[in-house]
């Protein structure tokens, strides 16, 4: 039987939990440093861009875009645990950056375009309920700027089934393409071997797509 998806709030309350209870360092999806994001981002342009990160939480995505200049930074999260964690690790540079906490699927970005780059390293894979994946799309394509980008991050299609205690849905890149629809492009993509800090080793799918 498949499982029910998480309702907006128990989702809410499964990662204040899961931030609450552990260190970043701890957690599966930990980076020291986000290498294949900053790579793909820096082909991108970072520092006269408007970025958001998606999902970020408690990721040093937002330390390394502050270090390389970046001016126009949004971190989103579900949880202001993990946001808070960041804050705090930033010191006197979180003021520099706009920080939302909301669940991307149902947050209100406001109107109009407003962000030239779109991050979210896996975020989206927890979205098997369609109609949260139709929401996500219909967010992106009405914040992101024609001509901007969405970089998105899911696990591949040899990777886990499960993270943090949750059924995932894997992509490949024309996958990916296909959930965002007729008003992105395919650009690029790359795989990353992402290694937990437990050891274990987690394939994921990287993939750039223009906004038209």
């Amino acid at each position: 039987m498949t499982p029910m998806p998480f309702s907006h709030d128990q989702m809410k309350e499964h990662w204040e939990t899961v931030y609450g209870s552990r260190a970043p360092t701890e957690l599966s999806w930990y980076q020291p440093k986000p290498t294949q994001s900053l790579a793909l981002l820096e082909q991108l342009g970072v520092a006269s861009s408007a970025i958001i990160d998606v999902g970020g939480g408690a990721s040093t995505l937002v330390d390394a875009l502050l270090d390389r200049g970046a001016g126009n930074i949004t971190v989103l999260d579900i949880s202001r645990a993990a946001l808070d964690l960041t804050r705090a690790r930033l010191g006197a540079r979180a003021a520099s950056v706009e920080w939302i906490e909301g669940d991307i699927t149902r947050v209100d970005l406001g109107a109009g375009a407003r962000y030239d780059i779109w991050h979210d390293r896996a975020v989206f894979h927890f979205l098997t309920d369609p109609d949260d994946r139709r929401r996500y799309v219909a967010a992106a394509s009405q914040a992101i700027r024609p001509g901007g980008a969405a970089l998105i991050a899911t696990f591949a299609p040899q990777g886990p089934q499960r993270c943090s205690g949750l059924t995932v849905k894997r992509y490949d890149p024309e996958q990916l393409a296909h959930e965002l629809g007729s008003e992105f492009s395919l650009e690029r993509s790359a795989e990353e071997l992402h290694h937990t800090p437990s050891g274990a080793a987690q394939a994921f799918t990287y993939t750039v797509l223009r906004r038209h």
